[in-house]
């Protein structure tokens, strides 16, 4: 079945996540269909706005106010005002505002899992968490461990939808580069804590005294923990002359066309996109097996993989990839084929299709 032409986005933020980046493809991947969505969202000015309505989707600031109430009836008014056939949140803690409006309104709602679903649930509240997860009709989730969060939660099967995330592998796709000392490391995300680069800082330490082959370390990306962050790494040595802090980057390609290996520390995460632009370019990944990561990178073939404390394992993988430069070119083409495969933009249409069916059928 071909999706509801009039999908209506309820957005938390547009700023320069991975939820976003994955809104945007949602939304090209429908206008190309000759569809004609449109977004509600709770900020306004942000990097992905003005991106969205080039592409010929509107977007209405519905935030005005700090209140959920008032909130809540500035989209309930718009929905109104002109009924959509679907409501789709584009982030957990939205789901709320989706799950009331299409209560009121008389619409099927679609909520969304862009975490592990254990974490997203603890930070919406225990109320609000429980809402969230077990009020729309059907929750599209990005990772399989969020599923099986949401099952063991008792939301049955058939309110679920695996939703993979995507990547458009004709834009990053490999660098024709050549390999030359210092090898980069790169970490990209927002600098907060489920990202745990201490975790990363404190590799690249150990990494400095395991090996003899020049390496850089290079993090990209912005957030509250910098200072922090900046002063661990004078502390440990590393900082200026080991590791780079780029702040945030307006076009990723940049930081991933430079970069020789990506380093993954997260506490959490879902599926994470900065992983599969990195494996799009062709870049070996290093990363903590969680959420759902293990289901991207397979151990040994497109990455490797340690569990969070496995600081041993994280030194000994990035050691051998340092040194051998084939190595990297082996599992990062590896990579590159396993997300045109899976992840690809142009799955997208056949992924949303799914979706709205069984939204529509549930």
């Amino acid at each position: 079945m071909k999706p509801n032409k009039n999908v209506c986005f309820v957005v938390g933020t547009l700023g320069q996540g991975g939820a976003e980046r994955q809104l945007y493809y949602m939304l090209k991947s429908l206008r190309e269909q000759g569809e004609s969505p449109r977004v509600l969202c709770l900020t306004q000015g942000e990097f992905w706005e003005e991106r969205i309505q080039k592409l010929g989707v509107p977007v209405t600031w519905v935030g005005q106010s700090g209140s959920f109430f008032s909130r809540l009836s500035r989209i309930i008014s718009e929905v109104r005002n002109d009924p959509p056939g679907l409501l789709q949140s584009a982030h957990f803690y939205t789901n709320l505002y989706v799950l009331v409006t299409a209560g009121i309104v008389g619409l099927p709602g679609i909520g969304a899992m862009r975490n592990d679903g254990d974490s997203e649930v603890k930070e919406t509240g225990k109320i609000g968490g429980w809402l969230c997860l077990h009020g729309p009709r059907v929750v599209a989730a990005n990772s399989r461990a969020a599923l099986e969060f949401a099952r063991a939660q008792g939301i049955p099967s058939s309110r679920l939808y695996f939703l993979p995330n995507v990547v458009d592998t004709d834009y990053l796709k490999p660098s024709d580069k050549l390999n030359e000392n210092p090898v980069k490391l790169f970490a990209v995300g927002r600098l907060a804590k489920q990202k745990n680069l201490d975790r990363y800082l404190r590799v690249l330490d150990r990494l400095q005294k395991k090996t003899q082959v020049p390496f850089m370390g290079v993090i990209v990306g912005d957030g509250p923990l910098r200072p922090q962050l900046e002063a661990q790494a004078t502390r440990l040595g590393l900082f200026p002359g080991a590791v780079s802090f780029r702040g945030k980057l307006s076009d990723i390609s940049e930081a991933y066309r430079e970069a020789d290996v990506l380093v993954l520390t997260s506490d959490h995460e879902g599926t994470p996109n900065v992983v599969l632009e990195a494996m799009s370019c062709g870049l070996p990944v290093v990363a903590t097996r969680v959420g759902g990561v293990a289901d991207i990178v397979r151990h040994g073939e497109t990455g490797y993989l340690f569990e969070p404390e496995d600081e041993d394992g994280m030194v000994s993988a990035l050691s051998e990839l340092v040194a051998q430069p084939s190595l990297r070119r082996k599992i990062g083409a590896q990579a590159r084929d396993f997300i045109q495969q899976r992840h690809a933009l142009a799955r997208l249409p056949e992924y949303l299709g799914g979706l709205y069916d069984r939204t529509l059928s549930y």
